[in-house]
């Protein structure tokens, strides 16, 4: 089992920085196809945006944490914040997409988003802030090690 830990501040400039890490493990280390990869990146996104609005909603500066674990048959990607939380089953059901009146959600998509992207999410609320894990099935794939090489040298540049 691999995993990688990653904190940004929570500032909107940082989810490129994620997509960009998440999408060279995904797509060097696991058998899956780009469009997976790319549906991966926009939830991953989804999920970082949630958790920077959670940091702003209360003021705080601390770190949003990325957590990816790569298991057999599995890549797993949590986003934790230290926002207020919610109840992901309380939140309000949106039209379906072929209802006009969905026009008249601009907000409130993110969340059905990831969910429809990936092969599973999970929302996870504790009265420290939320975790939103996010996991995509497909084996390793026979590229090596080289991923964590490229990791380290964008990682080293951004510094």
């Amino acid at each position: 089992m691999y995993q990688f830990e990653l904190q940004i501040p929570p500032s909107p400039e940082y989810i490129a920085i994620v997509r960009l890490v998440v999408s060279s493990l995904a797509s060097a280390r696991r058998a899956v196809a780009d469009e997976r990869v790319d549906d991966l990146k926009l939830a991953v996104s989804e999920a970082c945006t949630n958790a920077i609005e959670a940091h702003a909603s209360v003021g705080s500066s601390e770190p949003v944490t990325i957590r990816v674990t790569e298991g057999d048959e599995r890549l797993e990607v949590e986003i934790t914040d230290r926002g207020p939380g919610f109840l992901p089953d309380a939140l309000p059901t949106h039209p379906p997409v072929t209802d006009p009146a969905r026009l008249n959600f601009e907000r409130g998509l993110g969340i059905p988003l990831i969910k429809t992207l990936v092969d599973a999410a999970e929302f996870l609320p504790s009265p420290e802030g939320t975790t939103v894990r996010i996991t995509l099935y497909g084996g390793p794939s026979d590229g090596g090690d080289e991923t964590s090489e490229i990791l380290r040298a964008v990682l080293a540049d951004d510094e």
